[in-house]
């Protein structure tokens, strides 16, 4: 699921264009980018991409015809959700090492609206990450 754990300080720019990769259904080129979010502009979003590039958050998916020009077409190498999970580990990590893991999901227990939903859900997560330990697996 996670496969790092480093906090990545993006820009509001850099999150633009992320979100407009995650809600898209196939690879983008710049100017795709840009027709998306009409806040950003074609110099702002190139610049983005080399950073995002850098940072390994995105991936040149395929070179194609942007009408007659040769484009490249970027794609993330993360899911919104993983991304999110791994910033909130970081979070975590970095919080008061009073707060343990179950002080925190009893905490967001009490303010679920179907608790014992998500009780049974946790329950099941547990079982599994029980067997990958007595597997041996340390984690994915």
């Amino acid at each position: 699921m996670l496969k790092q754990n480093k906090q990545l300080n993006l820009t509001n720019r850099e999150m633009d264009v992320l979100n407009v990769l995650w809600s898209a259904e196939k690879s983008l080129v710049a100017s795709e980018i840009t027709k998306a979010d009409r806040s950003l502009t074609i110099n702002t979003v190139q610049a983005v991409l080399r950073s995002l590039l850098k940072k390994n958050l995105i991936e040149i998916a395929e070179i194609v015809y942007s009408g007659t020009v040769l484009c490249r077409s970027y794609r993330p190498t993360i899911t919104s959700k993983d991304f999110t999970l791994q910033q909130f580990v970081t979070q975590f990590e970095n919080l008061d090492k009073s707060i343990t893991p179950p002080n925190f999901v009893a905490a967001l227990l009490e303010r679920e609206k179907n608790e014992e939903s998500v009780i049974e859900e946790l329950e099941k997560l547990l079982q599994e990450r029980k067997r990958q330990l007595k597997g041996g697996i340390k984690g994915e």
